[in-house]
C-alpha cells in the first residue's frame, strides 16, 4: 500500500487513460454495431457476410493490430489512437452479432402490430425492435467492455500507457506491490464498469422488472 500512496497520482493518471481507451471503442463500436446489425437482419445473404465479416475480424491478434495499423492510418506506433481504432473493430466484431441475434429475437407478431399500426421501419426500428432487444445487447455489451479493459494491457508491450504499463514496468524494476497495483485495478475496473452496465440494461427496460415482479407475485 505504500507504494500506492507514494504514486498515486501516476495511478490515477494510469487509470483515467486506461478507461479512455477501453472505453471509447466501447462506444463507437456499439454505435456502428447497431445499424450494421439491423442490416444483417434484414436479408440471410447480408447476415451471412456481416457475421462471417466480423467472426474474421475477431480472429485478428491484437498485437499485430496494434502494429500493422500505423502504416494504413498513418499515424506513429505509440499513438493512442491506435488502440482506439484496434479495440473498434474487435468490440465491432463482437456486437455486430449480438445486435443481429437480439434484433432477430423480437417476436414477429410485435413487428406486425407495430407495422399494422403505422410505424415506418426507422420508427419501428428505433421505438420497438431496438429497446426489445436491449437485454440481449446489453449481456453482449457487458462482455465487449471487459473485453476491452482486459485488452488494453496487451498494448503496454509495446509502449501503450494504460494500467498495462504497470505490469511491465513493475516487471522490468522489479516492485510487485506495482505489478499487484495494476492488476488489482484492472479487475476492479472491469467490475465496476460490468456493474454499470447491469443497472443501465435495468433502467432501459423497466418492463423487465416488471414482469419479474409480476411471476413473483403469481408463484406466491
Amino acid at each position: 500500500m505504500d507504494w500506492v500512496f507514494r504514486n498515486s497520482a501516476l495511478v490515477l493518471d494510469l487509470t483515467r487513460e486506461h478507461l479512455v481507451l477501453s472505453l471509447v471503442p466501447v462506444l463507437i463500436g456499439l454505435l456502428l454495431a447497431i445499424p450494421l446489425g439491423w442490416l444483417a437482419n434484414r436479408r440471410s445473404w447480408s447476415r451471412t457476410l456481416t457475421l462471417n465479416a466480423a467472426g474474421f475480424l475477431y480472429t485478428l491478434p491484437s498485437l499485430a493490430l496494434f502494429v500493422f495499423l500505423p502504416p494504413i492510418i498513418g499515424t506513429r506506433i505509440l499513438d493512442p489512437v491506435n488502440v482506439i481504432i484496434a479495440l473498434t473493430v474487435y468490440v465491432l466484431a463482437l456486437l455486430v452479432r449480438t445486435v443481429a441475434d437480439g434484433l432477430s429475437a423480437v417476436p414477429a407478431r410485435i413487428v406486425d402490430s407495430a407495422t399494422a399500426m403505422g410505424y415506418r421501419p426507422v420508427h419501428r426500428f428505433l421505438t420497438v425492435e431496438l429497446p426489445i432487444a436491449v437485454p440481449v445487447i446489453t449481456a453482449g455489451l457487458r462482455v465487449a467492455a471487459v473485453s476491452a479493459i482486459s485488452l488494453v494491457t496487451v498494448g503496454s508491450v509495446i509502449g501503450f500507457g494504460g494500467l498495462g504499463k504497470m505490469f511491465t514496468e513493475g516487471f522490468q524494476r522489479e516492485i510487485p506491490q506495482q505489478t499487484i497495483t495494476g492488476i488489482v485495478l484492472v479487475l476492479l475496473l472491469a467490475l465496476v464498469v460490468d456493474g454499470l452496465l447491469v443497472l443501465l440494461g435495468r433502467l432501459l427496460t423497466p418492463w423487465e422488472r416488471a414482469q419479474r415482479r409480476a411471476r413473483q407475485g403469481a408463484s406466491r
